[in-house]
């Protein structure tokens, strides 16, 4: 990681994009601990994925912990026409 204050960032910001382009990753002081990131969008993209990965996870555990709970649901699948004709 790279720290750098603003007027830095704000001079060189061509370079530390790329930087951040190529794995870096870089942060920029700014005054009241108002302090920001550059990281490039593939990692931002692969960051949010394993947040929705992790949430929807723990829904799973949850659901879980209900039904050994004893507190699950039994229901009947209810088929969707429109799904079937996704498959052809």
């Amino acid at each position: 990681m790279i720290a750098i204050n603003y007027s830095t960032a704000r001079n060189n910001l061509k370079d530390y994009c790329d930087q951040a382009c190529n794995g870096e990753t870089i942060l920029v002081t700014r005054k009241e601990n108002k302090d920001v990131v550059f990281i490039s969008l593939n990692e931002y993209n692969q960051m949010q994925k394993e947040l929705r990965n992790a949430k929807y996870l723990a829904k799973i555990e949850r659901g879980f912990k209900q039904i050994e709970s004893g507190r699950g649901q039994e229901h009947e699948l209810i088929e969707d026409e429109n799904d079937e004709e996704d498959l052809v």
